[in-house]
């Protein structure tokens, strides 16, 4: 119940003025989201890639319905790249782009818009050593966001794609995707999904996950388990040794500001870890979400909103 509450928060103006408009929010946003500048992603990424772990960053925002945005979205990405490459920082770092982002939600030629430019994005990453995996969005973009990937995947074989547990569908998405070189990222899922195409419950989500991840595991794909469960985690590694996987030939994924200490234990331990890390103004809709998928943050954050000193 508080899950579906905080989703629906999150697609609330009222409560997102609330939010934005509250200074003291700052120092919880600090902690989850980079900055609102390609700068200060960069900076954050230099210092995560310094310790010995890996990043993917995220321009925050989605949903665009205006060619112009999803064009300036496409150019924000490309500045994003060659900064990284300025910086010396694409080896150990990649994009994660929501097709949305960049126009796949045009009312006219919304997946041919979106196609381009992300094809745009591929190209110069792969340009510049590095790689691009499309986050996925609520269920109704699934098959487009397919249909893309594998479009680009003709031309850039190394782009990669999110699958989330909680979807009906994604343990044979799974199995289609388990291809050799294929990079996944299986997560659990942070939208709004109804009883008809998703696990309610916590415990079935997780089920469904286990079974994904056998499948990426056991197959020549290239897995990348975005999860803070140590249960998940540790199910992962075992799936690895069971299936003579080096490290390396997986990742574990986690979000920037989540269990910080835990990312760099298992970079110590030498597995390889990718700090998943959004900036830009939208921090919102972000912000809610990653309450959702753990309630327990929920008080740090309103107390920030609340807060008179």
């Amino acid at each position: 119940m508080l899950r579906r509450l905080l989703l629906s928060a999150s697609r609330s103006e009222r409560m997102q003025g609330v939010a934005t408009g509250t200074r003291f929010t700052r120092a919880i946003v600090d902690r989850f989201v980079a900055g609102e500048h390609v700068s200060d992603a960069v900076g954050v990424a230099a210092d995560i890639v310094a310790s010995g772990r890996v990043a993917t960053i995220d321009r925050l925002g989605e949903a665009v319905t205006d060619s112009q945005q999803a064009a300036a979205a496409r150019d924000a990405y490309l500045e994003l790249l060659d900064a990284l490459t300025a910086n010396g920082l694409t080896e150990g770092c990649e994009v994660s782009l929501k097709l949305s982002s960049v126009g796949q939600l045009l009312a006219d030629d919304g997946e041919e818009t979106a196609f381009r430019h992300a094809m745009a994005i591929c190209e110069r990453a792969q340009e510049y050593g590095t790689t691009v995996t499309l986050d996925m969005e609520d269920h109704t973009t699934t098959d487009s966001t397919l249909s893309i990937l594998e479009r680009l995947r003709g031309h850039v074989p190394s782009v990669g794609v999110a699958v989330q547990a909680y979807l009906y569908r994604t343990e044979s998405d799974c199995e289609n995707l388990a291809v050799e070189g294929s990079r996944v990222r299986l997560c659990k899922g942070a939208y709004d999904e109804s009883e008809s195409v998703a696990y309610q419950s916590g415990k079935e989500i997780d089920l469904s996950f286990v079974r994904c991840l056998k499948t990426l595991m056991r197959e020549e794909s290239y897995p990348m388990v975005a999860s803070h469960d140590p249960r998940i985690l540790e199910i992962a590694q075992a799936l690895a040794i069971h299936n003579d996987r080096p490290k390396g030939s997986y990742e574990l994924q986690m979000l920037l500001g989540v269990r910080p200490e835990e990312q760099q234990r298992l970079a110590d331990e030498g597995e390889r870890v990718r700090v998943y890390i959004p900036y830009g103004e939208d921090w919102y809709e972000y912000m809610v979400r990653r309450m959702a998928e753990k309630p327990g943050n929920l008080g740090l954050f309103l107390k920030s909103m609340t807060s008179k000193k």
